[in-house]
């Protein structure tokens, strides 16, 4: 197994990291061995050989498995919600908002690091400090639709919530699901697709000073 870089070498012995640069090599690892392994399978040993570290090392830094997984799952959960913020922040058009948002899951399902499995396919959905994060991304993305929707039609925040949630939730689902099926459709494709059938739904709730 190969490590991930380690610093230069000095005399033989690896050059000393400051602790922001020694975490986030230790996190990449980490997250190679969770993607490949799972939670249950990837081992404190494993990680530390990955980084090409000690496991005291690792322990400074982290003093468990858990504590290590969680901090992986922070960083891209915060990752998914600021993107779908993003998304509604780039423009205007409505349109392209929805386009927007479907893009965000599209490409962090389809990152080559595949940290989405961390948090869509994760071994511990039912420990309670990963469903905390986990549904914390689902509704922080629905939030910030739904402020857009609310702010565009009036509607009451009740019915803005089910809209955004649908459109989360098809944007989630086709991305995973065109994931799996091994791409067959063109990334761009699929998007526009996913998107396209989203704003025919959205579409039909008239701007605020618009009739129905």
């Amino acid at each position: 197994m190969t490590a991930v870089g380690n610093g230069a070498q000095t005399a033989g012995r690896p050059t000393r990291l400051p602790r922001s640069a020694r975490r986030k090599q230790l996190l990449a690892a980490a997250q190679e061995v969770f993607v490949a392994q799972g939670y249950h399978a990837a081992a404190m040993d494993d990680i530390a050989e990955r980084a090409g570290v000690s496991k005291p090392v690792l322990y400074q830094h982290f003093p468990g498995k858990m504590e290590l997984y969680l901090a992986l799952l922070d960083t891209h959960c915060d990752a998914i919600v600021a993107k779908v913020h993003d998304a509604m922040a780039s423009t205007t058009d409505n349109k392209e908002r929805v386009s927007a948002s479907v893009r965000a899951y599209f490409d962090f399902v389809d990152h080559e690091s595949e940290a989405f499995r961390l948090v869509f396919e994760s071994d511990l959905r039912n420990e309670p400090a990963v469903r905390q994060r986990v549904e914390r991304v689902e509704q922080g993305c629905i939030a910030a639709i739904t402020d857009t929707i609310i702010s565009d039609t009036g509607v009451s925040r009740a019915h803005a919530e089910l809209l955004a949630s649908g459109l989360v939730g098809a944007a989630e689902t086709a991305a995973q699901f065109w994931l799996a099926g091994g791409r067959q459709v063109p990334k761009a494709e699929a998007e526009a697709l996913v998107a396209a059938l989203s704003w025919r739904g959205i579409a039909s709730f008239p701007l605020q000073g618009e009739s129905a």
